[in-house]
């Protein structure tokens, strides 16, 4: 689908959130287990890379019924060694396969779920020192993890920061109490306050909110008193994302009735009056792809140094060569290709048992892929680009409404996004997915 002309439709049109080019249901190249090891060993071979690590843990003890991630609901914390055990079954097979991953420094971990927080503090400590004792750590080393609120211990949090973890990120949602019954999600703000506050005795400079739009019975009046209690609580970021309605994937979402979601009018109502008050009465910055950081969050300093990164976990840093994902459902990625662990965890189970690379699905990146990507990383991550003289005419034309109303600037060869332009990345990184055009050669310009 092209951008459109209109202003108003430009700013609405459904496109991708592109975590990734080419996004995951137009994989068609995928990898054999030695055509992946082969990616993974190319992204470490020169001596100045580097690699961030992924990993899922996919236990919770209920369900919020707006979830579409990949978890598992139980109440049985039996459940947690053995899952502890594949993974580190998984990771030496990687330190078997590929030696590099011992020899390059290890920049970051990220770990999510699910709720990585159902299991203890010592599982969580005999899983992560078990994968550190091995890998050499960069003096930039930082650790993130999802936290349930409800499930978070001062125990976790003193552990967490022993092993070099440094920023929480809360899911927190909503703060109405009907919007929470409805999602099955009870979490009053003092809990959560409660929670904010024990990790900033600990030493955690950097706590961040995931907050969503769109939820049952969520109104403009009360989007806006979560964001007024959000800025009492003043976490260093906030990740405002709109509710992913899949109920052919999460049939659980089926349990929503249509009246009480949100028509696509009060979505858009919802997600403007939240950005707007974040950044008129909160002072965030937007990153981009609704991300809003406090100018003391290390992403804002690497947004302002030109080192920001994003990749499937989301912004980072820091740039790494590879992400590798530990885990059911991982995904991993190189400068050539990706690769997905299987969804199903008795599935995952069996192939890490045996000794072999739990794949699901893949795909090997063209060389048009690749420049798409870097396209579109560019804006994401310092929000300009260089165009080029080829292409010049028809993102002029395609983002015409945007450069009039000033949230862009093409001047020359160097197309610039205002503030308030990047609320609208996804649709500026779509003049790049190849995906949407007939012309094979669309995808030019180079990055910085």
């Amino acid at each position: 689908m092209h951008l459109n002309t209109n202003p108003l439709e430009f700013c609405v049109s459904p496109v991708p959130r592109y975590h990734c080019y080419p996004i995951p249901s137009l994989w068609t190249l995928p990898p054999t287990s030695s055509e992946w090891f082969e990616a993974v060993d190319l992204s470490l071979s020169d001596e100045c890379s580097s690699w961030s690590l992924y990993l899922h843990l996919p236990f919770c003890e209920s369900l919020c019924t707006y979830c579409a991630c990949n978890v598992s609901i139980t109440r049985d914390h039996d459940r947690e060694e053995p899952y502890r055990d594949l993974l580190l079954k998984e990771w030496n097979l990687y330190k078997r396969r590929s030696p590099l991953l011992l020899k390059r420094p290890l920049k970051s971990i990220h770990i999510g779920g699910g709720s990585p927080t159902f299991f203890s503090a010592e599982n969580l400590r005999f899983l992560i020192s078990g994968i550190l004792e091995d890998v050499q750590c960069s003096d930039q080393f930082f650790g993130s993890i999802e936290v349930d609120p409800r499930r978070a211990s001062q125990k976790h949090l003193l552990e967490l920061h022993r092993l070099g973890f440094r920023q929480l990120n809360l899911g927190v949602q909503d703060f109405d109490p009907e919007v929470q019954r409805l999602v099955n999600r009870n979490q009053p703000p003092a809990l959560v306050g409660n929670l904010v506050s024990q990790a900033r005795e600990i030493g955690y400079p950097s706590i961040h909110f995931d907050l969503i739009y769109g939820l049952p019975k969520q109104d403009v009046g009360k989007i806006l008193n979560t964001i007024e209690s959000t800025l009492e609580l003043r976490p260093q970021g906030v990740a405002l994302y709109g509710l992913a309605k899949v109920p052919w994937i999460k049939p659980t979402q089926r349990l929503f009735r249509d009246e009480d979601l949100p028509s696509g009018q009060v979505r858009t109502l919802l997600r403007n009056n939240a950005r707007h008050l974040l950044v008129s009465k909160g002072n965030y910055f937007n990153l981009g792809m609704d991300c809003f950081v406090l100018c003391d969050d290390p992403l804002f300093e690497a947004f302002r140094n030109k080192s920001l990164h994003r990749n499937f976990t989301g912004y980072t840093r820091t740039r790494s060569d590879l992400l590798l994902g530990l885990g059911v459902s991982s995904i991993s990625e190189t400068p050539t290709c990706f690769h997905q662990n299987e969804k199903v965890l008795p599935i995952y189970e069996r192939k890490v048992v045996k000794g072999e690379t739990p794949t699901l699905r893949g795909h090997l990146l063209t060389e048009e892929d690749q420049l798409s990507r870097a396209m579109m990383r560019q804006v994401l991550t310092q929000s300009e680009l260089i165009v080029s003289r080829e292409d010049k005419t028809r993102v002029e034309s395609l983002l015409r409404p945007m450069i009039e109303t000033h949230l862009v600037e093409l001047e020359d060869d160097h197309l610039r996004i205002a503030d308030r332009g990047r609320s609208y990345l996804p649709e500026i990184c779509s003049l790049w997915d190849r995906s949407k055009y007939e012309e094979p050669s669309m995808a030019r310009g180079q990055p910085f």
